[in-house]
């Protein structure tokens, strides 16, 4: 199976059928209306491409620029902006009713931690066996995790019961400048 691209198509050259078109050179810089023939004359004579980079403008708009440039530059731009987009995740940690406190400051922590790099939190905190006979423990180590946030997070989700677990969703704050 093929991954499929992208990519967009671009008439070059001999593809353009407008009479007249509007000419652009490598900067971006409108060189003027001309008609068609005189265009591929002038892209002949730099030894440059004609790239159709506005087809449905009146008239379209063309570029005169060595179309392997032109896709490099494409490309480039995505690149960019793949990079500038932040992938937000939920991350998880898992509390137990009768965690010790060192365990409990650890997890604290690593869930700090995802809160700052900008994922929201989720904390769940699961009853096995008899456990679920003690709910208040398990509610009183949730809410002492979020109260251990407060300053980082902000509650999205009450602690609400799912099964035998009890979870909460923490969203990071804003930090202002």
């Amino acid at each position: 199976m093929r991954k499929k691209t992208n990519s967009k198509f671009y008439r070059l050259n001999y593809q353009i059928t407008a009479p007249s078109i509007r000419l652009l050179d490598e900067e971006g810089k409108q060189i003027g209306l001309i008609d068609r023939q005189e265009a591929l004359r002038r892209a002949q004579t730099e030894e440059k491409d004609l790239v159709e980079i506005g087809p449905n403008a009146n008239p379209p708009v063309v570029k005169l620029i060595d179309f392997k440039k032109f896709k490099y530059l494409e490309e480039k731009k995505a690149r960019e902006a793949r990079k500038s987009v932040k992938h937000v995740g939920i991350k998880e940690i898992r509390l137990s009713p009768f965690i010790g406190e060192h365990d409990f400051k650890t997890r604290v922590l690593k869930g700090e931690s995802f809160l700052k790099s900008g994922n929201q939190l989720k904390i769940s905190v699961p009853f096995r066996g008899r456990e679920i006979a003690h709910k208040e423990f398990g509610m009183n180590i949730i809410r002492k995790a979020i109260n251990s946030y407060l300053s980082v997070a902000k509650v999205i989700r009450e602690p609400y019961f799912e099964g035998k677990v009890l979870i909460s969703l923490l969203g990071p704050v804003k930090q202002s400048l």
